[in-house]
């Protein structure tokens, strides 16, 4: 279990963060939400050893991480937004250098190494230099080496900055992956990342915690459906099949507004506020009217309307 209790941080006579207090049980995925400048990554920084707090504890499987912080080194990973990466080693060997810095024998990190690399999928690239690689690459690189030594809990700093959507999709595949062996933490601002990736939320906002528990206890109940995402092939006419479509559409009971037709690649997506979910009386419309669907989403809001009514409007603060 990871226990923080009224942590602070103090710079100068001003408080930039705190009190902060909360626990994870082993096992979990927690995302760690907060808007820019709430404290999010001073608080990883903590837990990571790689800051002291000015008040408060930390205990991580019982270890005291103010008074015995290379212990707890021991037992976390740590994967700052920019990983700490040598561009000039190849993944292997900056993956033996990681395990040898955390004091790994070499019996155990020749064993343990290509397991990491089948883990993060850099089997491939295990002998390419580092500084040669994609972004996304250099990414999985960072996790790598935060969870050579097999850490108790890892910590995750923005993982999916700077990806693009591929990339994106697989680094969620590999938390995923990782949370049968991890405790993980992961920190970010990007609600749909941490709404797919979790099993429990802390929001952070005004340097202390606003908010905990899944998506649905923080909302009060099960996502609305508010929006739905309606596409269909578009058709020889001159408005490529809109008009029939918006009719189909604003016909159905429920529907309480049918966006402007937006034409990408020979098909016309919509976007359709509701009151409930309509999906199946819309696909129904839709097909009754001759229409070819290609595409039926849902979208919920209420964790984005609940995270703005925790955090308020953005102030200042740590990072």
């Amino acid at each position: 279990m990871i226990k923080v209790t009224n942590l602070s941080k103090y710079y100068g006579a001003k408080r930039a963060l705190g009190p902060v207090s909360f626990e994870i049980d082993d096992g979990e995925a927690v995302g760690f939400l907060g808007l820019n400048g709430a404290g999010k990554t001073t608080v990883l920084r903590m837990l990571a050893c790689d800051l002291r707090p000015s008040d408060g504890s930390i205990s991580v499987g019982g270890v005291d991480a103010v008074a015995s912080p290379q212990e707890v080194k021991k037992r976390i990973g740590f994967v700052p937004e920019n990983p700490p990466i040598y561009a000039d080693m190849t993944v292997a060997d900056y993956l033996k250098f990681a395990a040898e810095l955390r004091g790994m024998r070499k019996a155990d990190y020749t064993r343990r190494i290509p397991e990491v690399l089948g883990l993060t999928h850099l089997t491939d690239v295990a002998g390419e230099v580092i500084g040669t690689l994609s972004h996304g690459y250099r990414q999985r690189v960072g996790v790598a080496q935060a969870i050579v030594h097999n850490p108790k809990l890892l910590i995750l700093d923005e993982p999916t900055r700077g990806l693009d959507p591929v990339q994106i999709i697989e680094m969620r595949a590999m938390i995923q992956d990782l949370k049968h062996a991890h405790t993980i933490l992961i920190s970010s601002h990007i609600l749909s990342e941490i709404s797919q990736t979790c099993d429990r939320l802390l929001v952070l906002g005004r340097g202390e915690i606003l908010g905990s528990g899944t998506e649905d206890e923080l909302t009060g109940h099960a996502p609305d459906v508010t929006q739905v995402i309606v596409a269909i092939t578009a058709s020889e006419t001159s408005d490529g099949g809109a008009a029939a479509a918006r009719a189909a559409l604003t016909a159905v009971d429920g529907v309480t507004t049918v966006g402007e037709a937006r034409r990408v690649h020979g098909t016309l997506t919509f976007a359709v506020a509701c009151e409930r979910d309509v999906r199946a009386a819309v696909g129904k419309a839709v097909i009754d009217a001759g229409l070819p669907l290609v595409r039926l989403d849902s979208v919920h809001s209420e964790l984005e309307q609940t995270f703005i009514r925790l955090v308020g409007a953005p102030g200042g603060g740590a990072n």
